[in-house]
Parts: structure tokens; C-alpha cells; sequence
């Protein structure tokens, strides 16, 4: 292996920075600005909202899916062609959804396809970054999906002017943002590749090897296979489960939830864009939280306030500040999970398969997303409030603290 003066890094290591903020910004739009069809879709079609949520819920099923296996062709053939793989898709998919006439045609599009290419351009970034900031691993994570909050603040607006011109409509959304996704996707694709074999940032000194009864012994990363057979990653599993389910119920759910409350349309749209602003700007901030004080105990800080903000969300729903400090909480919340959980996950089992490994942690936010926002509705309408959604999930977040509370890292594989 090479000194640090031998091996020499072949791209600046801000590039796949870079790279990832333009990958997540994509999947940002494609995900989290869904709610902006729905009133134009009924209008023309006369489908109901939950015909067209579930294009939304098939996409986000599709996108959590697909990153295990993002991740394995990842680690194996390189972040690069996965994500310029991914980049087609998705906009051929989203642009291809501006010709719908069927809801399965809708499904088909903008649902699967769309939500396989989000899938396969989200997840290489998060496992490649880190590797080019060893000394600043979350704050690297934080980066690479900072765009998720970004995208859905650009894209609610953008969306809604289109829709709104008399000379366009929904479907030159998808037209048009179909073709941008797909050239920010192509960019990202070209920022991304793995440092040399070898290679540190300058200065810095990779932490020292451990010591067992005086005897220092080399250790090395887990090996997929390893990572599964570990309690501590179903016990991962289970909380990101927990606190997507949340986040994603109310994200769903937050703007009807102000409007029955009594708040006028242009009031809840705030409070979901203070959401947008608050989901982006943590997923770099907390990283310098993690860094410090480590991915863990954050984690647990942000879950546990997220549960007493959940339980706070619907008395807050009749004042438009109130509901939007608890907005901002529980965007802020959710958004450091997109940070915290990958960092973790790093820690744990090591960058040598952080692309199956975390590509597998991630399915469970397709999970979640299937799930949160179906359950939330189903309940609202069995209650006629949203009273005992927010309940429920402020409980499910709770089993989420619970599980990272007492999830401890493996013991080190030696070589």
C-alpha cells in the first residue's frame, strides 16, 4: 500500500459531494411533491385520491426496493454506470407519465418506472461519499442527501406554476422536469467514482487498530453476508422502519390536516414548505452533530423528539405557527434519519460493503412508505380525525427509540 505522498486522488473530493447533492436533489422532486397531481389528476380523470396516492405508494415501494440492489451492483461494478442507469429510467418513466391516460398507465411510469431509476440514482452517492471523507463520514452522508429536502422545496412550486399556466398543465410537469431529472441524474453519474486503493485525505491518520490484552490486532470491515447475520442490523431495521412510517404519514397528511383544522390552503402550504426547508437543511447539520457526539447517540436525541412531536402535531393543527414549529420539528427529525441511520450503519460494519449493506437497511423505508400514509388515511377515515393517526404514530417512533436505544456496535471483525 502506498504512502499518502504515493497515492495521489484522481478527481478533487468535493466532486462526489457534488454528485450526490445533484442525485438526491433529483430524487427529492420525484419523491416528495407528489401531492401537487393529485387535484388536477381527480379533475381530468375523476379517479379517486386513493387511485392516484397509490401511484405514489407503488413508487416509493419501488424506490426503497431497488437500493439493495443499487447497492450490490454498487460495490461490484462502481457508482457511476448504476447511477447513469438509474438516470434513464427515471426520466424516461417521469416523462412518459405526462401521456397517461390510465391509471395503469400511471402506475406503470411514473409508479415503477420512474421509482426503480430514483432507486438505483439514490443510494451509490451515500455509500460513495463517505469513502472520500473517512474524517468526516456523516457530514459526507449529510451531503449526499441533503437534495431529498432540497428537491421537494423546488419542486412543489415549479410543479404548481406549470400546472397553473393556462398554456401548459400537469402534464408538461412531467415533460418537462421528466427531461431535467433525467440530465441532473447523468451529472451526478459523472461526478462519481472510488478513491484509489490506498488513499487518505492529507493530514489525516486512520484511527489506530484495537488491542486486546495488549496484543494490537488489525481489524477489517464486515462482509455483506456477515452484516445480515448481525442482531444489531434487524434492530436497525426495525427502527428506520418505525421513523419512516412517521415521517412519511405525516408529510402525507399534514397539509389536509391544517385545512380541516381550519387554516386556509396558502397557511398549510406553509407549513409544508417549513417542513421542506427543515427536512434539507439537517441532513448536513446533524452531521456535524455525529461527528462529534456520534451517529448513535443523535439518534436517539432526534427520535425521542420526534415522538413528543408527533403526540403534539394535532392540537397544534388550528394555529398556523404552532403547527408550523411542530412542522419544522418533526421535518428536521425525519430528514437527520437520512443521515444518522447510513452514518451508523458505516460505523457498524465498515465502507467495504456499505452498498449492500445499507441498500438492504433502506428497503425499509419502501416499507414505510407503502404503509405510513395508507395507515394514516384508513384511519382518518375510520375516525374521522386525525386525532389517532398522529397518536399512532408517535407510538411507532417510540418502538424506533426503544430499538436504537439499545442497539450496541458488533464486535470488530480481526484479520
Amino acid at each position: 500500500m502506498g504512502t499518502e505522498n504515493e497515492v495521489k486522488a484522481s478527481i478533487p473530493r468535493w466532486i462526489p459531494l457534488l454528485g450526490g447533492v445533484l442525485g438526491s436533489t433529483t430524487c427529492g422532486a420525484l419523491l416528495y411533491a407528489w401531492s401537487v397531481f393529485i387535484k388536477p389528476l381527480n379533475a381530468e380523470f375523476g379517479w379517486s385520491r386513493a387511485d392516484i396516492s397509490m401511484a405514489f405508494s407503488i413508487c416509493v415501494l419501488a424506490f426503497g426496493l431497488i437500493t439493495f440492489i443499487a447497492g450490490k451492483m454498487s460495490d461490484k461494478y462502481g457508482p457511476r454506470i448504476v447511477v447513469a442507469i438509474g438516470a434513464i429510467l427515471l426520466g424516461v418513466g417521469f416523462f412518459s407519465a405526462g401521456f397517461a391516460t390510465s391509471k395503469m398507465h400511471l402506475y406503470l411510469t411514473f409508479g415503477l418506472i420512474a421509482g426503480l431509476g430514483g432507486g438505483l440514482v439514490y443510494l451509490p452517492p451515500i455509500a460513495t461519499a463517505p469513502k472520500w471523507w473517512p474524517d468526516r463520514r456523516a457530514l459526507a452522508t449529510g451531503f449526499a442527501v441533503v437534495g431529498l429536502g432540497l428537491g421537494s422545496f423546488i419542486m412543489a412550486p415549479l410543479a404548481t406554476s406549470i400546472i397553473n399556466n393556462p398554456a401548459y398543465g400537469w402534464r408538461y410537469v412531467f415533460y418537462f422536469v421528466g427531461i431535467a431529472m433525467g440530465i441532473m441524474g447523468l451529472l451526478s453519474a459523472a461526478c462519481l467514482s472510488v478513491p484509489p486503493k490506498g488513499w487518505k485525505p492529507k493530514g489525516w491518520t486512520p484511527p489506530a487498530p484495537s488491542a486486546d490484552q495488549g496484543v494490537v490486532k488489525e481489524t477489517r470491515d464486515f462482509t455483506f453476508s456477515e452484516t445480515i447475520r448481525t442482531p444489531q442490523f434487524w434492530m436497525l431495521y426495525v427502527g428506520y422502519f418505525c421513523g419512516a412510517f412517521a415521517g412519511l404519514m405525516v408529510i402525507g397528511h399534514i397539509a389536509g390536516h391544517g385545512i380541516d383544522s381550519g387554516l386556509q390552503p396558502m397557511q398549510a402550504a406553509m407549513v409544508v414548505s417549513t417542513l421542506a426547508v427543515f427536512n434539507a437543511a439537517t441532513r448536513i447539520l446533524i452531521g456535524y452533530a455525529a461527528d462529534k457526539f456520534g451517529a448513535k447517540a443523535s439518534l436517539v436525541t432526534i427520535m425521542a423528539v420526534q415522538v413528543a412531536a408527533m403526540a403534539l402535531l394535532y392540537p397544534a393543527g388550528k394555529d398556523v405557527v404552532f403547527l408550523g414549529v411542530i412542522a419544522a420539528l418533526i421535518g428536521w427529525n425525519y430528514g437527520a434519519m437520512f443521515t444518522l441511520f447510513p452514518s451508523t450503519c458505516l460505523h457498524y460494519y465498515g465502507p467495504t460493503s456499505q452498498g449492500a449493506n445499507y441498500g438492504l437497511l433502506f428497503t425499509s423505508f419502501g416499507f414505510a412508505g407503502f404503509v405510513g400514509p395508507y395507515v394514516g388515511g384508513m384511519l382518518k377515515d375510520i375516525t374521522k380525525s386525525y386525532y389517532v393517526p398522529f397518536i399512532v404514530g408517535a407510538v411507532v417512533v417510540a418502538i424506533a427509540v426503544l430499538m436504537i436505544a439499545l442497539v450496541k456496535a458488533p464486535a470488530k471483525k480481526h484479520v
